[in-house]
């Protein structure tokens, strides 16, 4: 089967590599229609993190079941499931509390916790990046789709990761209905941090960042933007709220931050948040810390390359600040985020920016990793396929292009419409 394997820092190449296969009873075999290139893929990419050669890159998947170990009572042969990235047992201590992003059994390392598909320090398991993946008990980790799986699978892979993790960015910062919310970071995780707190009804949401394409998709789903290149997010928000500073906040940048000159600063968004956010006030952590960072002592320093950040604790134990902290465990938020994108309610697919097929991967991932204008967020489809219907004539525009149409239009809730429903707006 083809695959996209990481080659050594900044090189992925698209090869043939054995094919995935059932190897234990609960297992299931997913031929992968769309994955997508998340921004923790760019820590391994750049060489960042202990990622070995050779290893099929992608956790954030979806696809259509064509095989199931004889163990497998519930899910079927035909069905389309998007897949958690984090891989559990679901019967350790970890999962029976709903922490499956820190399962005991999936992580062959005793003194450590958490699995996840082609991931460092996650377990040996390949990516699904890939035509074809193995999935760990399918019973427990593939969450089956409905009958329109097919036609909306750019809102459905968001499932996989993104989706919830800024969700749970949301829940461990405490977002509640008339909220004033900051998110640092308006990548994909930061965009769909805020856009769950807004689903979440949040009275006003702030994103910060200094990319100006995503600060304009930050402003198409209802956030104000803030140009870290121009202004302080904690002046801006703390001159909207009285001073007082905003209720809550969400930190989805992790520890490759930087300015907009591009100098690298593990503390620059959560010291950020400690200033922005109100007395008594939460911080949801969702960006990537990790306590080795190979090319650390060379960007920043050699605390920084064992994960020691700076940080403002001080000012953090003054303000009695609460801070949550870690990867989300998917399953918690997963099925009920189905639901509302099945009902209407989300579309999560406005983010994507490209549709590839998996032999562009190695350029994907070089736009991608160089924050070339428009490059937001990048779907690859194995089988050649595509994630939403459209025609000849707007297949290749990207969101930005099918959004500015729309804006032109005037027509109402570009903001939350994926692709496909962009396209049909248009008539295209």
């Amino acid at each position: 089967m083809k695959a996209a394997v990481y080659e050594g820092p900044r090189t992925v190449t698209v090869k043939d590599v054995p094919d995935a296969r059932i190897e234990h009873p609960a297992d299931i075999l997913v031929k992968i229609t769309t994955t997508n290139i998340c921004g923790s893929d760019l820590h391994m990419y750049e060489g960042r993190t202990s990622f070995e050669t050779g290893r099929t890159l992608g956790h954030e998947n979806l696809g259509q079941v064509i095989e199931v170990g004889d163990a497998v009572s519930k899910v079927e042969v035909g069905d389309w499931v998007v897949l958690p990235f984090n891989i559990a047992c679901g019967f350790c201590k970890q999962c029976e509390q709903g922490l499956t992003s820190y399962c005991l059994t999936m992580q062959p390392e005793p003194d450590m916790a958490g699995a996840a598909y082609g991931f460092a320090e996650m377990g040996p398991y390949q990516g699904g990046q890939a035509e074809l993946l193995r999935v760990p008990y399918g019973d427990f980790n593939a969450l089956r789709l409905g009958e329109d799986a097919a036609e909306r699978q750019l809102d459905y892979v968001m499932l996989a990761d993104i989706f919830p993790t800024g969700y749970h960015a949301t829940e461990m910062a405490g977002v509640k209905p008339g909220d004033q919310t900051v998110v640092y970071g308006a990548g994909p995780v930061g965009l769909m941090a805020a856009y769950a707190a807004i689903l979440k009804g949040a009275g006003r949401v702030w994103v910060a960042d200094h990319q100006p394409d995503r600060l304009r998709i930050a402003e198409d789903i209802g956030a104000i933007a803030i140009n870290t290149a121009d202004e302080n997010p904690a002046d801006v928000v703390k001159e909207a709220t009285l001073g007082l500073g905003a209720d809550n906040g969400c930190e989805c940048v992790g520890y490759q931050a930087h300015d907009p000159q591009g100098e690298e600063d593990a503390a620059l968004t959560m010291n950020g948040l400690i200033d922005t956010v109100r007395f008594t006030g939460g911080i949801g952590v969702v960006g990537v810390f990790l306590p080795e960072d190979p090319g650390g002592a060379e960007a920043q320093g050699e605390l920084q390359a064992k994960g020691k950040v700076p940080l403002d604790f001080g000012m953090l134990w003054f303000k009695g600040q609460r801070i949550g902290t870690g990867q989300a465990p998917v399953k918690r938020y997963n099925r009920a985020l189905r639901d509302l994108i099945a009902g209407g309610k989300a579309a999560p697919g406005f983010l994507v920016s490209h549709e590839l097929g998996l032999a562009e991967a190695p350029s994907a991932y070089e736009h991608f990793d160089n924050r070339d204008d428009g490059w937001t967020k990048v779907v690859l489809h194995p089988d050649g396929g595509s994630g939403s219907r459209g025609s000849a004539h707007s297949a290749h525009l990207t969101m930005a292009e099918l959004r500015q149409e729309a804006r032109a239009q005037g027509i109402e809730g570009r903001s939350h419409m994926n692709k496909r429903q962009l396209q049909q707006a248009l008539g295209q």
